[in-house]
């Protein structure tokens, strides 16, 4: 048997010594390496384009402040910007390998950064890949930066980005709840505390809940992400500064909010910010919060919709699919449940973040990968769950419009609404006997004299029992 014929490669050096690099790769020995020190996840970063896209913004700002400020070259800074401008087109995204989860407080996800646009770059000037006498990774590419100050800002323009999709996706399904809200306006029903009857309300004031839970969400989230928007760019290694020149802090944060078109400032205090994760701390708790509310609102569809016929089922969820391998018939609710599950990873989520946080040592927090990992899987997740339950579930329930009304019409529920009329010793005594009895409360305050019919259907009807706020 002959031997595979082995694939081309090119010699890159870097401070430990000489490493072959496949030749066709646009990352480099530094990446290389990465690879092979952190085979954690198996998950590249590239699973992240809004990172990608966010550290090649970073990077076309860097090179457009080091033009404008006299350090590089215009050849040379419109290569790397426009190398840049194409991996923000989705090009090259294949080749940020590096594992999410990697020591090094994000220098192998900066250095495969380097790489890919500074060989890209070459390419652009009419030369090879790895000849970085020409244009390099680390005297071009990086020129004023440190991975300090590079990782963070592209983490938090990439969280900018990814929380805009949530937020969208959070209102498709505040709306979808709305909707249904004012479709079951009118549909009369028990509601019910520690899962006992309560007094009655309508199926669309029900619903009214889950909509604004989410709108309250959404507004917390809206002001969570203002905090994302403070950046250390141009802190270099501790927040110094050094090795930037004079006004390139500024400089370059004018360009990347060019970039992105975003409204980014830069931290009064680079030191600082250079060192403190409390932004996202601040953010993956308010993502746990409507993880927690998204979950307890599936909890309460499916509770709503058990049965059919041996639980509540006041309400009918869609059915997208057989429930069982062997029970002919079933179908489970799959979409709550589904949700519920992102709320619990979410939850954890932020027990992540919390402790990469808690765990910054002086002047730097080592563990913004597992942070960027941990609040990226977080909003992903929590945006599909959002468009999942709106799309798949919330949009075609219907209501059990009859069972419900039967339900409030036998509950001892509507002793309530009789007590302020009766009294709440005599309206005690009626919801026992009708609980002893089985018969309606209506029927026995009539046959015990205590209201006349007309005034007993008067208190009775949905409009009072509702409130005047079930619209």
């Amino acid at each position: 048997m002959t031997a595979a014929p082995s694939l081309p490669t090119r010699r890159e050096h870097d401070l430990l010594g000489d490493r072959d690099v496949p030749a066709d790769a646009y990352w480099g020995v530094h990446s290389l390496r990465a690879t092979e020190n952190f085979p954690i996840t198996g998950t590249p970063i590239s699973v992240y384009p809004r990172l990608i896209d966010a550290l090649a913004a970073v990077k076309e700002a860097a090179a457009r402040a080091n033009e404008e400020l006299g350090l590089l070259p215009a050849q040379k800074a419109d290569a790397i910007a426009t190398a840049c401008q194409e991996i923000r087109t989705g090009k090259l995204h294949d080749q940020f390998v590096v594992d999410v989860i990697q020591g090094g407080a994000g220098t192998s996800t900066n250095m495969n950064a380097n790489e890919v646009i500074a060989n890209r770059a070459l390419e652009l000037l009419g030369h090879a890949k790895g000849e970085y006498r020409h244009l390099h990774p680390n005297e071009d590419v990086n020129l004023s930066q440190s991975t300090n100050d590079v990782y963070p800002t592209a983490v938090r323009v990439a969280t900018i980005l990814a929380m805009r999709d949530l937020l969208r996706a959070a209102a498709v399904l505040q709306d979808a709840f709305a909707a249904k809200s004012i479709e079951f306006r009118d549909v009369l029903k028990m509601g019910r505390t520690q899962l006992q009857d309560a007094v009655p309300m309508t199926l669309g004031q029900e619903f009214s809940t889950y909509a604004v839970m989410l709108e309250e969400d959404r507004g917390r989230l809206s002001e969570a992400v203002e905090l994302i928007h403070e950046i250390n760019l141009g802190a270099t290694a501790i927040g110094t500064g050094l090795n930037a020149p004079a006004g390139y802090a500024e400089t370059a944060r004018r360009h990347l909010a060019k970039i992105t078109g975003l409204p980014l400032v830069t931290s009064a205090n680079l030191v600082e910010a250079t060192q403190d994760c409390g932004a996202f701390v601040q953010l993956s708790g308010v993502l746990k919060r409507l993880a927690v509310k998204l979950s307890k609102t599936c909890n309460d569809l499916r509770l709503l919709s058990s049965g059919p016929r041996a639980g509540l089922g006041e309400i009918n969820l869609p059915a997208v699919q057989a429930g069982s391998s062997i029970m002919p018939g079933k179908v489970n609710p799959v979409i709550p449940e589904v949700v519920n599950q992102v709320a619990f990873e979410v939850i954890g989520n932020d027990i992540t973040v919390t402790m990469a946080a808690e765990a910054g040592q002086l002047q730097l927090n080592a563990f913004e990968p597992v942070i960027l990992h941990a609040l990226s899987r977080s909003i992903t997740s929590l945006r599909q769950a959002c468009l999942t339950l709106a799309e798949r579930c919330v949009v075609g329930i219907t209501a059990n419009t009859e069972q419900l009304r039967a339900a409030v019409e036998s509950s001892i529920g509507l002793a309530t609404a009789l007590n302020p009329h009766i009294g709440y010793t005599a309206a005690t005594a009626i919801a026992q006997e009708a609980l002893r009895t089985g018969r309606g409360v209506a029927e026995l305050t009539l046959e015990q004299g205590l209201l006349p019919a007309e005034r007993i259907a008067e208190l009775l009807t949905p409009e009072r029992l509702a409130g005047p706020a079930r619209h």
